[in-house]
């Protein structure tokens, strides 16, 4: 197989440690051309100390095809995550060599896939015990104005924590979407739902300006609903009170829904502009910093995809493209 196509780096060596044969992507992750490798000392070729690579060379010639991480110092001023798959070739010892921050770029941490289900679960039974509880004692009649507005708080934390939870499921969960035709008006208004108590507390109303005889999109309402309900309420938080929230939809190209929402208060600043979807990477991402991330994850499993178009300056808008 094409290493370019891997996003690799292939090289192989002799016993004295000196690279005999380079191919890939040579350039991109080991930051020297490939004929610029052959008979570069491995240590060097790779960016690693004299050890490591003698290392290295042992592993692969015992041709297990084990997998090793490397941290490379190959001239720039923070090191590389390198990921190499070592075994032999030919009778000569060889490495298809991996950049790691290239190969996770856009995926969720491995360990929020692995642990977000899990995680989730463990913290949700605790937490609708306290909801339980805190909701009980709201009906006490005997309460004073002060403690009445203590459990309110309460409350309002407490769904902001489940809505985290759900953003952390969401975007670390790696299975199928459960697909199916909907109406998108309703999804918005299902999402609406979620965040409703939170709406009303600041008097924002979502309005929803649909084009005429819209075709349905197919989504998995259970996945889109909690992600969706966030970025509503992300946009309604930077709104003043008794202000509405603006949503269009109407269609795109062939086979296509768009769903448009304005963010007048928003502005992106331009060292925001290529991290505003990776989790943390924007203030706009409120709360947990994984609105946008989890959104963005979501859409694109269900055949979608969302984009923002904004400045410096307030005034952003969101496009999220459905398929039908």
């Amino acid at each position: 197989m094409n290493a370019h196509l891997l996003q690799a780096a292939l090289l192989a060596w002799s016993a004295g440690l000196r690279v005999t044969r380079a191919q890939g992507d040579c350039a991109a992750i080991l930051q020297h051309p490939a004929e610029a490798l052959v008979d570069r000392p491995l240590h060097l070729a790779l960016g690693v100390s004299q050890e490591r690579a003698r290392e290295l060379d042992r592993i692969a010639r015992e041709d297990r095809r084990a997998v090793e991480f490397a941290s490379a110092h190959l001239g720039g001023e923070d090191a590389t995550p390198l990921r190499l798959t070592l075994g032999q070739e030919d009778g000569e010892a060889c490495a298809c060599v991996q950049d790691l921050n290239v190969l996770l770029e856009g995926a969720p941490p491995v360990q929020i896939s692995r642990l977000s289900s899990s995680l989730s679960h463990e913290i949700r039974n605790p937490l609708s015990s306290v909801k339980m509880a805190v909701q009980t004692l709201a009906r006490n009649t005997a309460l004073s104005d002060r403690d009445k507005r203590r459990l309110t708080i309460a409350n309002r934390e407490i769904r902001t924590m489940e809505r985290m939870l759900w953003l952390l499921s969401e975007y670390g969960r790696d299975t199928t979407p459960n697909l199916d035709a909907h109406a998108l008006r309703s999804v918005i208004q299902e999402a609406q739902g979620m965040v409703a108590l939170e709406l009303a507390e600041r008097r924002i109303e979502v309005r929803v300006d649909e084009e005429a005889e819209l075709p349905r999109v197919r989504v998995d309402p259970n996945r889109l609903r909690p992600v969706l309900a966030q970025v509503l309420l992300n946009v309604a938080m930077g709104r003043p009170e008794d202000s509405p929230v603006e949503v269009f939809l109407k269609r795109g190209g062939p086979g296509r829904v768009l769903m448009v929402l304005k963010d007048p208060a928003a502005a992106l600043p331009p060292e925001e502009s290529g991290t505003l979807f990776e989790p943390f990477g924007s203030r706009l991402a409120r709360g947990a910093g994984l609105s946008l991330a989890a959104l963005r994850r979501v859409m694109m499993g269900q055949g979608g995809d969302v984009a923002a178009e904004g400045s410096a300056e307030p005034g952003m808008v969101f496009t999220l493209t459905f398929a039908t």
